[in-house]
């Protein structure tokens, strides 16, 4: 069997190896060819040299194509897998920095809220570019499998814009289905789950054991859970008030809604600060930041440690590897992926992304239609498409009108800013991020008018949010990796 897959992104430090090592599980994968690509060469090589290693201590006769130049990486290729975090730590810093001057307090920022909808702008606008070259140089009729946040807006803008099929892949429903097995005492191989909703708000719509329904039982489950009614405390207030659990982290959710982070006296009894998904400040940039340090640090450590097994022993849960191997041997596999929903979900819009179970055999990938989501579902899950919709529209035609509705009609931001306020956050938010938005030359000179005249609105400039914690050192981080390996041996 040989067919090429593209790696773009491929210096994302740990996640590249990650699903690079569940790829190279399949055993029909071993001759086929493979491309990593990056902007940064040094984080590119040194991945590179990783999963090199890898490969060779496998007895596996791939070499790596490496390179810079994306078209090169794309050529031929029937598989393009994208991990891109466009404009990297500098503008995720600004996604998350800015708003909180304006009070927006944001776990991520990567998905919704004002840090998700400029991450967004950026995103899109080399998505987009991305799809064009693989229009061009990829294998006719080329699969995307997108990793990049915010996972519904990047999907929606290819498939509507891109020209290219492009199935949006995320791991938040696996952790959770995880959470309810333990919470039910029943092996999660037992059970039937089906998730129905939108990238980072699907609802467990269905919980099964042998036939009978489970999922009124979570609900007081959760509740008498040691550990998850400490650190789940948003997930479960919204299945209290919804009657569905949400698949999403409690930080995660925290921000996609108006209820939970608009006073900042209240933010830390609705949080836990045991791990940064539970809704710390700016928890994932704190953690980035610690994993990109570690991994510049470490890395002559990480390259002595014992090379990847290919055996399936690692190989994890991520879905890419199994749509590929489905799609490849004909093997079936049944997972949640972002598709565009064209009645999947009959109360959602025609045009949106859903996430939704998808069954994958040699034949292809199969959508069911699903019918109605759950009215109250159905309402949470409305108000945020209606937010990636304009932000969609916004990023693809530089629209700053839009992008502005787009800030405006956001739960978090709506509720905790007024109008003139937003419109003054994404002025400076596109000056600060200037460098990644070329679809707005227009509107950032004019917004760089408008601050040059001062009379601004003023802000808490300095602010580090309501629970911001102390970002750790290397040598704290590889303690706590040493810790966890001797755990888990």
């Amino acid at each position: 069997m040989s067919f090429k897959i593209a790696v773009i992104g491929a210096g994302s430090l740990v996640f590249a190896r990650t699903l690079f090592t569940d790829i190279m599980s399949v055993p029909e994968f071993h001759d086929i060819e493979v491309a990593f690509t990056d902007i940064n060469p040094d984080n590119l090589d040194k991945v590179t040299r990783l999963c090199q290693r890898d490969l060779d201590s496998n007895n596996i006769p791939i070499t790596i194509q490496a390179t810079t130049d994306r078209r090169e990486a794309f050529r031929g290729a029937r598989y393009i897998i994208n991990c891109v975090r466009i404009g990297g730590l500098p503008a995720f810093e600004m996604d998350v920095d800015i708003p909180l001057k304006y009070g927006v307090d944001q776990c991520v920022g990567d998905t919704l809220c004002t840090g998700g909808i400029m991450y967004g702008q950026r995103v899109i606008a080399e998505m987009l570019n991305f799809c064009k070259d693989i229009r061009e140089v990829a294998e006719p009729g080329a699969i995307m499998l997108n990793y990049s946040n915010p996972n519904a807006m990047a999907t929606w803008a290819c498939n509507k814009y891109g020209g290219v099929k492009t199935i949006g892949l995320c791991h938040g429903e696996i952790h959770g289905e995880s959470q309810i097995a333990e919470v039910l005492g029943i092996p999660r191989e037992d059970l039937d789950i089906t998730c129905a909703g939108i990238n980072h708000q699907t609802w467990y719509v269905s919980v099964k054991h042998k036939g009978v329904e489970l999922k009124d039982k979570l609900l007081a489950g959760f509740e008498a859970h040691e550990r998850f009614s400490e650190e789940e405390k948003v997930r479960i207030d919204i299945l209290k008030r919804f009657g569905y659990y949400s698949t999403e982290s409690n930080g995660h959710l925290s921000e996609y809604v108006a209820w939970y982070r608009k006073r900042p006296d209240e933010i830390k009894d609705w949080i836990n600060t045991d791990s940064w998904i539970n809704g710390e400040t700016g928890g994932y940039l704190r953690v980035t930041r610690e994993e990109r340090n570690w991994f510049e640090t470490e890395y002559p450590k990480i390259a002595s440690e014992p090379p990847k097994k290919y055996d399936g022993s690692q190989r994890g849960k991520e879905h890419c590897s199994y749509i590929m191997e489905s799609l490849e041997t004909g093997r079936k596999y049944r997972g949640h992926f972002n598709i565009m929903n064209e009645g999947c979900i009959t109360n959602l819009p025609y045009e949106c992304v859903v996430e939704v179970p998808c069954y994958v055999d040699g034949n292809g990938i199969s959508v069911p239609k699903l019918g109605d989501l759950p009215l109250g579902c159905a309402a949470v899950c409305s108000q945020s498409i209606w937010v990636q919709r304009l932000a969609v529209e916004a990023a693809v035609a530089g629209d700053v009108k839009l992008l502005k509705q787009a800030a405006l009609m956001d739960p978090l931001t709506g509720a905790v800013c007024n109008p003139p306020e937003i419109w003054q956050m994404i002025d400076e938010m596109l000056i600060a991020e200037a460098e990644w938005l070329p679809q707005y030359t227009q509107a950032i000179a004019e917004a760089k008018e408008r601050f040059a005249k001062g009379d601004l609105i003023p802000t808490k400039d300095g602010y580090q949010g309501a629970v911001r914690i102390r970002e750790k050192t290397v040598e704290e981080i590889s303690a706590e990796r040493e810790s966890r390996t001797i755990t888990a041996e």
